[in-house]
């Protein structure tokens, strides 16, 4: 079998994304220490093993998948470690790479919140409340909000850091059988 460069960056990243993706899963909290620290790795490592240009384009790809999350963050929909963790996968896969994990990351985060919900894991409160707001024209939305469960409730927040991890690691994984099959 064919060892990649690609075999050497997934073989040190699987520790990393496993430990964020067990504390986001346990804790709702992705540490800075993991996603930051995890980044200024990323950056040095890219740095010293590559140069400048693969460098750059990874800041790109990091600069896209973090500043996409930047406005459910700010509007309290998304937490800074997700942030910081999207960051550190774009500064990772790149910048072309970056959309494909976006996808799968979306895709991932969809099939985990469904899964939560049909297990009776997460509150749907805020998702019909969502949902009544946009589609419901009689729908009082300043009496619903009143009924909503508090944003810090553990049963209305999925961890979308388990998520970005397999986001992540897909990505490369994809990115690996690619340079194999050439």
């Amino acid at each position: 079998m064919q060892i990649t460069p690609t075999a050497y960056v997934i073989a040190a990243a699987t520790p990393w994304l496993a430990a964020l993706a067990v504390s986001d899963w346990r804790d709702r909290k992705l540490p800075n220490f993991l996603t930051l620290g995890g980044a200024a790795v990323i950056a040095v490592s890219s740095l010293f093993f590559r140069g400048f240009p693969p460098l750059a384009n990874g800041l790109l790809g990091g600069a896209v998948a973090g500043g996409l999350l930047l406005i459910p963050f700010l509007l309290r929909a998304a937490g800074a470690g997700d942030v910081k963790f999207l960051f550190a996968g774009g500064l990772l896969v790149g910048f072309p790479a970056v959309f494909p994990m976006l996808l799968v990351t979306s895709l991932a985060g969809l099939l985990l919140g469904l899964a939560m919900q049909i297990a009776g894991k997460v509150d749907p409160a805020r998702l019909k409340h969502f949902l009544r707001s946009i589609f419901d024209w009689r729908y009082d939305r300043r009496e619903g909000r009143k009924n909503l469960p508090s944003k810090e409730n553990e049963r209305c927040r999925v961890p979308f850091g388990v998520a970005i991890a397999v986001g992540i690691w897909t990505t490369l994984l994809l990115r690996m059988i690619g340079e194999i099959a050439r």
